[in-house]
Formats: structure tokens, sequence, C-alpha cells
């Protein structure tokens, strides 16, 4: 979830912030951020879809070894039905190992979305990769992927300082129902360029089980700007087929289709890993969940 050590000096995490922005926009890194590599709005027959449902790529980028890509799948009526990230087999080997001390320890690849995607919330993809994991220690802090949906520009993004008065944005309370019930704001989850991040209590990893995948949202200036599944490396090459129901909000900030579970799949045929929103649903602003 975070950009930094969990110890670094505010001057530290100037630099820091400074750093991921010069790496978040950078179109030839060979880490983080690597945008623009794809074409736009060109249906792939390969992208994940189901029954009649058209699936149209948003763009494809290299990642790792391979490549991951973006895409939205809409039904005959043109209506959201999922939207999600698929990485290639070789996506997951030639990931960065380790970490830098100080300085950005993980890495960012964004992704942008295809016009088709304007009736769902979200403005662009970020996949986070960690290799180290992250605080809590014991908890999270195994090598894991965060996938970041935003719900705000990287523009807007990178206005995130998460330093001095803009703390105060990031911990300004969230109206009733935005949130699900039982999620918790998590004590030291500011970061720049994310907002503060909050959690499930209820969640396996904090009874005993091990982390696999988890979901997570994310907040900024009294709004929800990212939904995040945060998923283990080991637990997507175990190659599952899995859709999990999401805990949802009953408020939402605008009229929009939005995700009622998520899924974990593997295509043995193609070698592929999906990780997808699903199960979409219209909500109209302000108004309860059904």
């Amino acid at each position: 979830m975070s950009l930094f050590t969990p110890h670094q000096s505010v001057a530290q995490r100037v630099g820091t912030l400074a750093i991921g922005a010069a790496l978040l926009f950078s179109q030839s890194g060979p880490v983080v951020a690597q945008m623009n590599h794809g074409g736009h709005n060109s249906v792939s027959a390969s992208a994940p879809a189901s029954g009649t449902d058209k699936t149209i790529l948003g763009e494809v980028i290299p990642f790792g070894n391979g490549t991951a890509r973006s895409w939205v799948s809409v039904n005959q009526q043109g209506h959201p039905t999922a939207i999600g990230v698929t990485l290639t087999e070789a996506a997951l080997q030639g990931l960065a190992a380790d970490v830098t001390p100080g300085l950005v320890w993980m890495a960012e690849y964004i992704l942008a979305l295809p016009e088709e995607a304007k009736m769902l919330p979200f403005n662009h993809i970020a996949v986070n990769w960690n290799p180290r994991g992250h605080d809590p220690s014991g908890v999270y802090n195994v090598p894991h992927f965060d996938f970041h949906f935003y719900l705000i520009s990287r523009e807007e993004r990178m206005k995130i300082t998460a330093r001095g008065e803009d703390l105060v944005k990031i911990r300004k309370p969230l109206g009733t129902g935005a949130i699900p019930e039982g999620y918790i704001f998590a004590p030291d989850s500011e970061e720049p360029g994310m907002g503060g991040h909050w959690a499930d209590p209820g969640s396996h990893e904090f009874h005993g089980k091990e982390f696999t995948s988890t979901f997570i949202f994310g907040s900024y200036d009294g709004k929800v700007i990212f939904w995040e599944p945060m998923i283990t490396k080991s637990y997507i090459e175990s190659k599952q087929n899995v859709t999990i129901p999401l805990k949802l909000p009953t408020q939402y900030a605008q009229e929009a289709y939005y995700p009622t579970s998520y899924s974990i799949r593997y295509d043995a045929r193609r070698k592929e890993y999906t990780i997808a929103l699903d199960g979409m649903k219209l909500r109209h602003q302000a108004v309860a969940a059904k």
C-alpha cells in the first residue's frame, strides 16, 4: 500500500515523492509507470469475457519479462460488466527482487483505460509490485501486488503529498456509507500519491491465516479514491480461478457501474493471469445499495 519504508524521515519522504513523481510519469523507465506502449479501443478476443460480452483493450505495457494489459468488458447494451488487468506468465518473472533503502521501495505500473470504461467510476489502474511487502509485519510483509483502481486522475494523485496540512485532507472523515461496514482507517497508512487506506479487520489474514488476497479502499479529502485487490505473488502463481464477493458501500459519490466482486483467474491455454473487478451494478449517487 505504501511508497515508503515505515521509518523514513520527512526529508527522505520528500525525496521519495520527487523520485516517485518522475517515475510515475516516465514513459521509458525500466520498472515504474511505463505508459503509452499500447493502442486503445481495439477489441481483444483473448481478454476475459463471458457469454455475449465484448472485451475492449485499454493499454498494453511491459511488465517483468512479459506484458500487462488493461481491458473492460461490456454487454450487448454497451454497459460495463467487468474491468481488469491481464498478465502474461512471464510478467511475474524478472521483477525487481530487492529495494533501495530510503527510496522508492515498490514499482508502479500505470495502465490507461479505453473509452468504453466511461460508465465506470475508474480513471486508470496502477499495479504496484512490493517485493518485500509492507507493514503490518507478520501480515503483509510478503511479496505481493496492489491492484489500485483509481477514481481520480494521475495529476490529482500527484497533489497528494501526505505532509503537513495535506494529512488533514487524508484523514478527513468519509460520509456515512461511503466505506463498507466494518472497515477501519489503517493507522499510519497515509501515503503520497495514494491517500489513506481502509482495511477490513475481519479479513482472514488478521485471524491467524496466511495472507493470500484481501480488499482495500483508499480515501482523500473525504472521498473514496481507489478500490484495491491486494494479492500475493504466490497466490496468483498458484493458478486460482476464484470470485470473491465484496463488502460494499451503501452510498456512492457518482452515478456509475460499480463492482460487487473481484476475481483471480488463470487461463492455462493462453498462459495468462487475470485480476478483475466484476459483478457490475448501476449505482445512483447518494442512494443506498440494494
